[in-house]
């Protein structure tokens, strides 16, 4: 008999107990709760009703006292609940990078290769001859030697210039990167949650680069009516708010950040979901969100403009699919010689780490 048969759905991703998967759920439970430790804790229990992930030997009780044991929790005496410790924050970031990124021009010493050689920092394996310059340690001897060989033969060795061969180097280039975060209340609108992925993304980028690129920086900004910077301890904490999105502002911040930058490659990355609805002008706010205000996008297309005269690319990764609103987005990338990206939540951070990968490999100019 053709046709489709239906059966209850099992999950079978839950975790069965034990301190290890209990806290892989709970770091993913708190990229949810922004960081509340008390939330995160009840909707921990209300798994553990309804797919009984616990079990008689070991219950969500004994999690709690773990927790508090190996110091991810700490007891907040003014409330009577739990705050979550440096150790979770860091834990989350980890765990961020894992499940994201686990699947230049030369401006200093970094911890990026570039495509250009010369007297770099690291070897590669390509090798040339010998020019003024270079470096005793570049030399390969076995090579040399055996080019002396067979240029001048074994009875009468002698060795000249012409036979020395040197190892190619590789120089590490050093970026800076501001990510821009949008938290106006678009990004948890009709009922999908865009923040939490934004916020997981920025906190996976974060601890690459401090792990794998740490002369490299990351400046954080968030921005609704206004913009400012965050820390990567304020990350896990991050919550929308019923703000406009004021674009401009969060580019001038980006801009200015960068300014301060001695690196040569620097870039914005800008994770939003809709158009520029707000300026600020003086004390007073300019909110318009019928439809692409003249005002506010003309002002936005400046500014990224501005970042093209001063070599800072924006790459925009538009997490919306309105026809109208990636027109603008094209427009904004035109003006600026950006990218853009139009990419659901699901692949939001690949993208991202592909482009971080990329921008490290171009030509040193």
């Amino acid at each position: 008999m053709r046709g489709f048969g239906f059966s209850k759905f099992t999950p079978n991703q839950i975790p069965k107990g034990g301190f290890e998967e209990l806290l892989k759920l709970f770091l993913e439970l708190l990229n949810y709760t922004s960081g509340d430790a008390g939330e995160a804790l009840a909707w921990l229990n209300e798994l553990d009703k309804q797919y009984k992930i616990t079990n008689d030997d070991y219950g969500i009780g004994d999690f709690v006292d773990e927790l508090k044991q190996k110091g991810y929790l700490s007891d907040d005496n003014q409330n009577g609940g739990y705050n979550i410790t440096a150790k979770t924050e860091q834990s989350i970031r980890q765990s961020a990078l894992e499940e994201i990124f686990g699947k230049l021009k030369k401006s200093g010493k970094g911890n990026h290769r570039s495509p250009q050689s010369g007297q770099g920092d690291e070897r590669n394996a390509e090798r040339r001859e010998f020019e003024f310059g270079d470096s005793l340690d570049q030399i390969d001897m076995t090579q040399s030697i055996h080019n002396a060989q067979v240029n001048h033969g074994i009875g009468d060795f002698m060795m000249t210039e012409r036979d020395l061969e040197v190892e190619e180097m590789d120089y590490k280039t050093l970026t800076s990167t501001v990510l821009m975060i949008d938290i106006s209340h678009s990004m948890i609108l009709y009922g999908e949650d865009r923040i939490t992925p934004a916020k997981k993304v920025a906190m996976a980028l974060a601890e690459l680069i401090r792990t794998k690129y740490p002369k490299d920086t990351l400046d954080i900004v968030v921005f609704g009516n206004d913009a400012w910077p965050i820390t990567l301890q304020d990350l896990p904490y991050l919550q929308v708010g019923p703000y406009h999105t004021n674009t401009y502002a969060g580019l001038e911040l980006a801009t200015d950040l960068l300014r301060r930058r001695k690196t040569s490659n620097k870039q914005i990355f800008m994770i939003t979901d809709g158009k520029p609805t707000c300026l600020k002008e003086g004390a007073r706010y300019y909110k318009n969100s019928i439809g692409l205000d003249r005002k506010v996008v003309n002002k936005t297309l400046n500014m990224a403009a501005q970042c093209k005269r001063l070599k800072i690319p924006i790459t925009t990764f538009m997490i919306a699919k309105d026809p109208y609103l990636q027109q603008f987005v094209r427009q904004f990338t035109e003006t600026n010689g950006g990218k853009a990206f139009y990419s659901s939540l699901n692949n939001l951070g690949e993208y991202i780490f592909e482009d971080y990968a990329r921008n490290r490999r171009k030509n040193v100019r």
